[in-house]
């Protein structure tokens, strides 16, 4: 499951570490040739710009342009009360594998979602993939648009999907408020993120919200 892990690293900005690293990269996907060959531009942008302007870059693409946003959820839940519940869902996802957050990052962080279907087993990633592909392809044909080279990150992730890609329909709902408090302290003071009972050794599958619930159709007046 190597090839998930070079996919993470690939997305993550670049820096003197992953320039370095970009050989040996390449080279872990001398066992999947075709994905090898989808990323090689990628790899070719990287290796053929000096560093400041791969920076600048990746800064103008992922952090500038909501559209191009690296957290999954942002793409179908935007700041709606469903968004906290599907980050809840994913963290009790990778609680239950052992996976313990270290960094800032949302747990619907692209990369680290992908480090994470590097760690679990074949039938795990393809489960987690097969509800994560739809929003993924969304962001890289967003990408391709642009004529990102991140975009074929994407164009290699929907290749490694069980199942097609579905077009994403309905727009995200964006409610800061509901975000709040959703996301935000109980009345007690505590962070639901952190109430909700995480625990490695939690069982059983736990539904994450890939898709943008029906809202209900309004009454004709």
């Amino acid at each position: 499951m190597q090839h998930f892990q070079v996919l993470s690293t690939l997305l993550m900005y670049p820096d003197e570490p992953l320039i370095a690293a970009l050989d040996e990269l390449y080279a872990v996907l001398d066992a999947r040739p075709e994905l090898k060959a989808t990323l090689q531009p990628l790899f070719a942008y990287l290796a053929g710009e000096d560093l400041l302007t791969l920076q600048e870059n990746y800064v103008s693409t992922f952090d500038r342009n909501p559209s191009h946003s690296l957290h999954l959820f942002e793409h179908i839940h935007g700041e709606s009360r469903d968004r906290g519940q599907a980050m809840v869902d994913l963290m009790q996802e990778y609680g239950k594998h052992g996976l313990q957050m270290c960094a800032d990052d949302l747990p619907d962080y692209v990369p680290l979602f992908l480090e994470f279907l590097s760690q679990v087993d074949s039938d795990e990633a393809d489960r987690l993939l097969s509800d994560a592909v739809h929003v993924l392809a969304h962001l890289g044909r967003k990408l391709a648009g642009n004529n990102s080279p991140y975009a074929v990150v994407f164009t290699a992730i929907e290749a490694l999907s069980p199942v097609p890609a579905e077009e994403l329909t309905e727009p995200p709902i964006r409610d800061m408020d509901e975000l709040l408090e959703t996301m935000g302290p109980g009345a007690d003071g505590v962070e639901p993120l952190l109430n909700k009972g995480l625990s490695c050794g939690s069982s059983g599958v736990q539904p994450i919200n890939f898709h943008p619930r029906q809202r209900p159709q309004a009454a004709p007046a």
